[in-house]
C-alpha cells in the first residue's frame, strides 16, 4: 500500500499522478519543511569564511571583515522574512481552491 495523505482513498493504492491540490498541498509542506533549514545554512555561512588577519602581509589577502558578515546576516535575515511573507501569501491563496472558495463572508450575506 502506498501512504498518501489525501490522493487516494482507504485501501487503494496511489496512483503515479495525483490531484493538483493534492500536489501542491505537499509541495507546500515541502516549503514548510525546507526554508528553515535553509535559514540555518544560510545563516551558517559566516562561520566557514576565514577571520581576518589583524597584521595581514602587504601581499597577502586577509579574512572576510566583521562589517560584511554583518551585511550578510542581515541580508539572509530580510530574506529570509520576505520568502516567509511570500509562503504565507500562497497558503492563503491556495488554502481558498482547497476550501472550495474560502470560509463564508461575514455580515448578513448567510443565505
Amino acid at each position: 500500500m502506498i501512504r498518501g495523505d489525501g490522493a487516494e482513498s482507504e485501501g487503494e493504492t496511489g496512483a503515479p499522478f495525483v490531484e493538483r491540490r493534492t500536489y501542491r498541498r505537499r509541495r507546500l509542506m515541502d516549503v514548510a519543511r525546507v526554508l528553515p533549514v535553509l535559514g540555518a545554512l544560510l545563516l551558517l555561512v559566516p562561520l566557514m569564511w576565514p577571520d581576518p588577519d589583524p597584521y595581514p602581509a602587504p601581499d597577502r589577502m586577509s579574512g572576510m571583515p566583521l562589517s560584511r558578515a554583518m551585511i550578510y546576516i542581515l541580508v539572509v535575515w530580510a530574506g529570509l522574512i520576505l520568502a516567509s511573507f511570500g509562503f504565507a501569501l500562497a497558503v492563503r491563496r491556495w488554502a481558498e481552491h482547497w476550501t472550495e472558495g474560502g470560509e463564508p463572508r461575514r455580515g448578513g450575506d448567510a443565505d
